[in-house]
């Protein structure tokens, strides 16, 4: 069985952890999407953190690092001084960029772009058309709803958007479906919840 041709490989140039674990500088093997044969990139603890499937454009370049558990993969690209570990997983044509931390057991994919001071963390789902630049950017409540699950809410290109579960969509549209499925008492801790990430979320303004 033919082996697959590798994207990147690990150097021996290195940076060493607090924890005292050691995250290595990558560089390409092979030309793909921007990234040029030769071309050094960011730092990673081991091949498990980065796709080495050329199917893919994913890559970590700059000063960022990803370790832990945490996976890159898909078209997704993580750059600058950005940190991505934990659980963490930044796929589809995700960006993750500037001083930009994911971690915990966080998800950043479709076209969403996480940049500056953001923090997205815990079990955040991140998806659609999100952008999210700064850490008041972004509400989660974990524990909510009739299956104690996570309710994310964050700012998207044309308004807050909200995941739960398997949805994703606007407020109007989450509240919707709420007032469909829920009986009172779930109904009434979301509109609550949603009142709060209003509140909390930088830019947004008493309707």
């Amino acid at each position: 069985m033919k082996e697959q041709q590798k994207k990147y490989e690990l150097t021996g140039e290195f940076i060493e952890h607090w924890s005292g674990k050691k995250l290595y500088r990558i560089r390409a093997l092979v030309s793909f999407g921007v990234v040029v044969a030769g071309q050094l990139g960011g730092f990673i603890e081991s091949e498990k953190n980065l796709d080495q499937s050329l199917s893919g454009d994913a890559w970590v370049s700059g000063n960022a690092r990803v370790y832990g558990d945490a996976w890159v993969y898909g078209n997704a690209r993580v750059y600058g001084d950005a940190r991505v570990y934990g659980d963490a997983e930044v796929s589809g044509n995700a960006r993750v960029y500037g001083d930009a931390w994911v971690y915990g057991n966080a998800e950043v994919y479709g076209d969403a772009l996480v940049y500056g001071n953001a923090e997205v963390y815990g079990n955040a789902r991140v998806r659609s058309h999100a952008v999210i630049f700064e850490h008041k950017m972004i509400f989660g409540a974990s524990n909510v709803g009739s299956e104690n699950g996570t309710l994310t809410v964050f700012n998207g290109k044309d308004g807050l958007i909200v995941t739960r579960g398997c949805f994703t969509g606007t407020v109007d549209e989450f509240l919707a479906k709420s007032a469909e499925v829920h009986d009172d008492k779930t109904k009434n801790e979301y509109k609550l919840l949603i009142e709060v990430a209003k509140s909390r979320i930088l830019g947004v303004k008493d309707e």
